[in-house]
């Protein structure tokens, strides 16, 4: 949980260290190229690094992915108490930690089944995502509170030192399988794996479906890299203001993902239920473009990380228990191209769009196009529309 805090602190200093480096009419097209230099090693990295996750030692690759990403927040660190003004070192950091994360998540998520029975994988998803979610609000506050103490500098340092847990943590694991039983020589480390896990994706409608949604959704209601022109000009409400607003999102999902721990067992209709989600999520965006007062915009921004939870939660489920064990890295490979590649293009757009027109107009026009490509989806994906709980336990006993 402590490498979780520290990477959503390093999300939000990232943004407030590129914000204060430019002039206020480019701040918008500045945090947008965060998102960019954040998405490229993502779409050239994904779909080999579920490769590599499905061939070789899970536990393994992800001791070397952590140790890069607490070198890559030290380097951070340097580029801030260094006094740099430029622009470029920042972002190729930015660039690099993506890189990194791109083969660190495929290995972390395909080993979670690995630990827990089939039976309780809805519950440890939705265990996984309460501290996610959890982070996500003493991250940022944090980052927001060290961000106006100590400068951005103290806040990436912070960082790198909370991945030390997890490597600690993946050194005492013992006795667990960290590679499918399929998958045990790097041989199968090919284009041609990659191209099969490709397949398995778009050939499976549920799957499909999800990753789009997901996609479509945070492509148009990316308004977090908005946050510091918010903050700074339209609320007036400084960097502790824009921590907790930073934070919004993960309060509302944070107090969601306790729920869903209790609830996601007993939700039978699990495809309505992920659909209305992400509906909800771009009302809610709606609401913080128009809004003027600083806790009305929080509760927006609560509102979006209570959908996001609810849809967060049922994605996963639905993925992992509809892929193969052997395939998961891949599946997991391509599903980040959607779900990384999302929000990051949609940070650029978002930028783009407040640059030409404004900040809330962007924020107003996204939610508007998420709640198009959550209509377009329901209504091209009728599997997505009538998947119930009991859909995957009559899978499970097929098998």
């Amino acid at each position: 949980m402590l490498s979780f805090i520290g990477s959503f602190m390093q999300n939000a200093a990232l943004l407030w260290h590129v914000s204060l480096l430019v002039s206020p009419a480019k701040k918008g097209l500045a945090l947008g190229a965060v998102g960019l230099s954040r998405v490229i090693p993502i779409f050239i990295f994904s779909m080999i690094s579920g490769v590599v996750a499905d061939a070789g030692d899970r536990r393994r690759l992800m001791l070397l992915t952590q140790t890069g990403s607490a070198l890559v927040a030290i380097g951070l660190a340097v580029v801030a108490f260094s006094g740099v003004s430029t622009l470029w070192p920042i972002y190729a950091l930015a660039a690099l930690s993506s890189a990194v994360g791109a083969f660190d998540l495929p290995a972390r998520q395909s080993l979670v089944p690995s630990l827990v029975p089939r039976d309780e994988l809805p519950s440890a998803i939705s265990l996984n995502t309460t501290m996610q979610q959890a982070s996500q609000v003493m991250g940022p506050a944090l980052g927001g509170l060290v961000i106006a103490s100590m400068g951005v500098g103290a806040a990436y340092i912070i960082n790198a030192i909370s991945f030390i847990a997890v490597i600690v943590a993946l050194l005492l694991m013992r006795g667990v399988p960290t590679r499918p039983p399929e998958s045990t020589s790097s041989d199968n480390v090919s284009w041609g794996a990659a191209l099969e896990g490709l397949r398995f994706v778009f050939r499976s409608p549920l799957i499909r479906s999800t990753m789009l949604l997901d996609f479509f959704a945070t492509f148009f209601s990316s308004a977090t890299a908005l946050l510091p022109i918010f903050a700074q000009d339209v609320l007036h409400v400084g960097a502790t203001g824009y921590g907790w607003l930073y934070a919004a999102p993960a309060t509302g999902a944070t107090l969601m993902s306790i729920i869903m721990v209790f609830l996601t067992r007993r939700i039978e209709r699990r495809g309505p239920v992920l659909l209305w989600a992400v509906a909800l999520y771009g009302l809610a965006t709606i609401g913080f473009g128009f809004s003027r007062s600083f806790w009305l915009t929080f509760l927006c921004l609560a509102l979006t990380g209570v959908a996001d939870t609810v849809s967060i939660v049922f994605r996963n489920i639905i993925r992992q228990l509809e892929t193969p064990d052997r395939l998961r890295g891949r599946m997991m490979g391509v599903n980040m191209v959607f779900f990384v590649g999302g929000p990051q293009l949609g940070e650029v757009e978002a930028g783009v769009v407040a640059s030409w027109w404004s900040a809330p107009f962007s924020v107003i026009t996204g939610g508007l196009g998420c709640l198009f490509a959550v209509g377009c989806i329901a209504r091209w994906t009728p599997e997505l529309r009538h998947y119930r709980a009991s859909t995957a336990v009559e899978k499970t006993v097929d098998v």
